[in-house]
């Protein structure tokens, strides 16, 4: 089945996505504009090479003042625009960034999630919205997360996103919304301007020919997770929402791998030579994070297409034209 037939039911619907100039975010504005949805974009600061720029999504959609936090706003947006779905995916997403101010993320993450379901549940008529969690709401576990598992997140990020992610799935448990929640390992792929992370590190490190610096021993092992992937659980998840129960779903890939590990497969994918620093000064960070995704396959039939042999390269020659 083709991917624009399967997702047919998107089409001319008032879609808002919060989050939307970010790594996945301007990702999924630019397959909902591919899939003829109008799409409504609360409008941030942004870097002007940004993927969202990139691709001219801010001349596709429907670009509007709002800031999660702000709860009137989010109603006005909601009710104004009547929209069916949404997508939630803004948030203040970097470990070191909550570390050294808790307030805004906690505020960000779980305050922000709450205005936008409370919106969500007094406009009466959203048919699906997709709330973004992650791994790390998980906490310290040193097993591969499965759904059931508890949130168990010990450090201001994670705690956000464990928050978060239960306020989710009680506004289905209480309410009835229409909510699913996403679990992801860490997304890579064109647009990411985040270099504190490690993928886009990697490669900034490879074009300038600097040495990378890795802030952990370099043995913390991740899932790496392709953008385009990603999408598509969320994708999956809003057109498969009767099948979700307010329940959450991991999405993942087979690329279980320590940074140093990481360092090695992506200097043979692109041909190159990292020289890479250990400084071992991470802080409240998971040794090991490792998503299982047998729900997501089970449940939605999802399966992600990518892997780093495939994305890495397309992901590469993004950051060449940056």
């Amino acid at each position: 089945m083709a991917v624009t037939k399967k997702y047919s039911q998107l089409a001319h619907q008032n879609i808002l996505v919060t989050g939307g100039y970010g790594l996945v975010g301007s990702h999924l504005t630019e397959k909902l504009v591919n899939l003829k949805a109008k799409v409504i974009v609360p409008k941030r600061s942004h870097d002007p090479q940004s993927y969202f720029n990139f691709k001219k999504l801010g001349q596709k959609v429907v670009l509007v003042d709002g800031d999660i936090k702000d709860f009137k706003r989010v109603w006005d947006i909601v009710t104004k625009y009547e929209i069916d779905y949404i997508f939630h995916l803004a948030a203040q997403a970097i470990v070191d960034t909550a570390y050294y101010n808790p307030l805004e993320t906690l505020e960000t993450n779980i305050m922000g999630t709450a205005n936008v379901l409370e919106a969500a549940r007094l406009y009466g008529k959203i048919k699906a919205i997709v709330v973004a969690s992650s791994d790390k709401a998980y906490g310290k576990l040193n097993k591969v997360y499965e759904e059931t598992d508890p949130l168990r997140g010990d450090h201001p990020y994670e705690v956000s996103k464990s928050a978060a992610d239960l306020i989710s799935q009680t506004y289905f448990k209480t309410y009835g919304l229409p909510v699913a929640v996403s679990r992801f390992g860490n997304i890579y792929g064109p647009g990411d301007l985040n270099f504190s992370r490690i993928i886009p590190d990697i490669i900034k490190s490879i074009i300038t020919k600097k040495t990378l610096t890795v802030r952990s021993n370099g043995k913390f092992v991740r899932d790496y997770v392709y953008v385009k992937d990603v999408v598509i659980g969320y994708l999956d998840l809003a057109t498969q929402i009767e099948k979700c129960q307010g329940e959450a779903f991991n999405f993942s890939s087979d690329d279980m791998l320590s940074v140093v590990e990481l360092i090695r497969q992506a200097e043979k994918i692109l041909n190159s030579k990292v020289k890479y620093k250990i400084m071992n000064t991470a802080k409240n960070e998971i040794p090991f994070q490792s998503l299982s995704y047998k729900k997501a396959r089970r449940i939605l039939g999802w399966r992600p297409q990518y892997n780093l042999k495939t994305a890495l390269p397309p992901t590469f020659r993004w950051y060449t034209l940056y």
